[in-house]
């Protein structure tokens, strides 16, 4: 299904069984889509929209058994590690493949926590989806939250109940494997009132010679006192536009942590951010962008103090080798309102080559005089003199370079868990 029209829209609305208001909304986000421009900001995209399939027909019903799943498709996640992860750690894991959401399980199912595919959150959940649907990332937004909004599929859908903390992990895995295929997936994430929930996403494609598109839109709520913690490690091929959307809003006294790995992809913006609403409420990102030949990387992160007393801290790793480009964007305003508030950013990059490129482009806001912006910036090329001293102990240049590397990320891989820091060094050692 490749064509942009509203007979494509109402035929997916109809596929799905969505309600009237449902297809309304797509159809008006379509509208947008095609009245919007691309950024004028970050790496030039060359997306011939045309050629792009925005919904692959599903090939089998959601399910919770993994035996039910076609071989196929269990056996792409089996190589990835995914069913191993959710059997030793996870509490729950939502799998989606191309378009559609085809397996989903969680250990406690007699729990008050709903964690499921957002299709059937529409379903079975009408009154809580439509509260929080939308409300946080507009499809006004830009061409690729309009582009989501009118062809959205799978993603989850998770509420947290007050008071809950869970003790592992929830992970959604979004895997593409057909050649020009558009992803748009839709994740809300509702953490109430001092509840308390760690999130991890993986996200792969296949290589091809020709573009797929990724374009997903994240909308987290974090109530009072309460935590949520986003993971994210994307390895998409070289050959996927990675154009994703993630914000956060947070009541008084919660914490919101992203940690935020681009790995893969030619092209990425990603800027996840945090509206600090509430009084006392916290904002953390730590990041890592890792560009090596044909791609570029414009990554950063958001943060919006609103609320008294509030704190965000930014910390940005960026990576470039063989001539890839890796530049860290980022916005940090305190409002006039957000009084005795305190934000810090701190951007570090390291270049390995001559061939290669970093910016660091900050736009740092300040609007009352009782708080404090503190930005600091380094970018340097690998220090001859600690490869020096590791060569003489006998490492090769390049496992001297990657030995080098590793550290520097040191305090994004100290926020993974183990079986994630495992995967990103085999990730990197690979490049």
């Amino acid at each position: 299904m490749k064509k942009i029209d509203k007979k494509f829209v109402i035929d997916l609305s109809k596929k799905k069984n969505e309600p009237e208001w449902m297809l309304k909304f797509r159809l008006k986000a379509l509208d947008k889509f095609n009245e919007l421009d691309n950024p004028t900001f970050g790496p030039k995209l060359n997306i011939d929209f045309d050629k792009i399939t925005y919904y692959k027909e599903k090939r089998q019903d959601i399910t919770d058994d993994w035996n039910k799943v076609s071989e196929d498709i269990r056996g792409t996640f089996c190589d990835l590690g995914v069913i191993k992860a959710e059997q030793d750690y996870l509490y729950g894991v939502t799998n989606q493949y191309e378009s559609e959401v085809v397996y989903h399980n969680i250990k406690d199912k007699d729990s008050e926590v709903i964690f499921t595919s957002t299709d059937l959150a529409l379903q079975k959940y009408p009154e809580l989806f439509q509260k929080y649907f939308n409300n946080l990332v507009k499809f006004t937004e830009n061409k690729y939250t309009a582009l989501n909004g009118a062809f959205w599929s799978g993603g989850s859908f998770i509420y947290i109940p007050k008071g809950v903390k869970l003790d592992r992990p929830l992970q959604s895995y979004f895997r593409i494997d057909t050649e020009n295929l558009g992803q748009f997936e839709r994740t809300i994430i509702i953490v109430d009132d001092d509840a308390q929930l760690e999130y991890i996403e993986g996200c792969t494609a296949k290589s091809y010679s020709s573009t797929s598109l990724h374009a997903g839109v994240v909308e987290i709520y974090v109530g009072k006192n309460a935590k949520c913690k986003y993971s994210t490690i994307q390895n998409w091929s070289k050959d996927v536009y990675n154009l994703v959307t993630k914000r956060a809003i947070v009541e008084e006294g919660g914490v919101m942590q992203w940690i935020d790995g681009n790995i893969g992809s030619g092209i990425t913006m990603k800027y996840p951010s945090c509206i600090l609403k509430g009084d006392n409420s916290v904002g953390n990102s730590i990041s890592i962008a890792y560009a090596s030949e044909g791609q570029v990387i414009d990554a950063g992160a958001k943060m919006i103090h609103i609320g008294k007393n509030t704190k965000s801290n930014i910390v940005s790793k960026s990576i470039s080798l063989n001539g890839g480009v890796s530049n860290y964007r980022g916005t940090t305003r305190i409002n006039k309102s957000a009084v005795n508030s305190k934000a810090t950013i701190r951007c570090d990059t390291i270049i390995l080559d001559e061939l290669s490129k970093s910016d660091t482009i900050p736009n740092n806001i300040l609007g009352n005089n009782s708080s404090v912006i503190e930005h600091e910036a380094t970018i340097s090329k690998v220090n001859k003199e600690k490869l020096f001293y590791l060569m003489s102990k006998g490492l090769s240049e390049d496992l001297a370079k990657e030995l080098l590397v590793m550290g520097f990320i040191k305090d994004f891989k100290h926020e993974l868990p183990l079986e994630y820091a495992v995967e990103l060094n085999r990730l990197l050692k690979s490049f």
